[in-house]
C-alpha cells in the first residue's frame, strides 16, 4: 500500500446542504461525482460527501446518530493567526457549532467547530508549517 490518502469520505444527512456549507466556506466542487456523491478536490486529496445511510450500507455497518467525539478531525492549517479567526467566524456564521473558540495556545492559534453533520474540524496556525508553490503542506 502506498503511503498516501487519496479520498476522505464523509457520511452526511443531506449531501446538498453539506455541499452548500463547504462551498460557502470557499471550497469548489468538482464536476466529477454526482448529486449523491459530491467531490471536492483539495490539492492531491479529495473529500467526498455521501448520505450516511448509503455510506454505512456500503461499509456493511449500521448507521448511528452523529455526536460525541469520534477520535477523528479534519484540519485546516491557516497562513496566519488572523486567518484562524476569520475562518472560525465564517464557519459559525454558516451554522457550524463552535466547540472551542479560536484563541492563542502554546504553539500558535487554533479553534474547533463541527460542521452541520457533526464532523470535527480544527482551524490552526503555528509558525513552522511550510507550503510549496502548489499550496501543499511540506513535512
Amino acid at each position: 500500500m502506498r503511503r498516501r490518502l487519496n479520498l476522505i469520505l464523509l457520511g452526511v444527512r443531506d449531501v446538498a446542504a453539506s455541499v452548500a456549507f463547504y462551498e460557502a466556506l470557499g471550497w469548489r466542487r468538482s464536476t466529477a461525482g454526482s448529486d449523491e456523491f459530491a467531490l471536492f478536490e483539495l490539492g492531491g486529496v479529495a473529500v467526498a460527501f455521501q448520505s450516511r445511510t448509503a455510506f454505512a450500507a456500503d461499509a456493511g455497518l449500521p448507521d448511528r446518530e452523529p455526536g460525541g467525539f469520534s477520535g477523528f478531525a479534519l484540519a485546516y492549517v491557516a497562513r496566519s493567526a488572523e486567518e484562524v479567526y476569520q475562518v472560525m467566524s465564517r464557519a459559525a456564521d454558516l451554522g457550524a457549532t463552535v466547540t472551542r473558540p479560536a484563541g492563542p495556545n502554546p504553539w500558535g492559534h487554533s479553534g474547533y467547530f463541527t460542521d452541520p453533520d457533526g464532523h470535527l474540524f480544527e482551524v490552526l496556525y503555528e509558525d513552522g508549517w511550510i507550503f510549496d508553490d502548489h499550496d501543499d503542506l511540506v513535512l
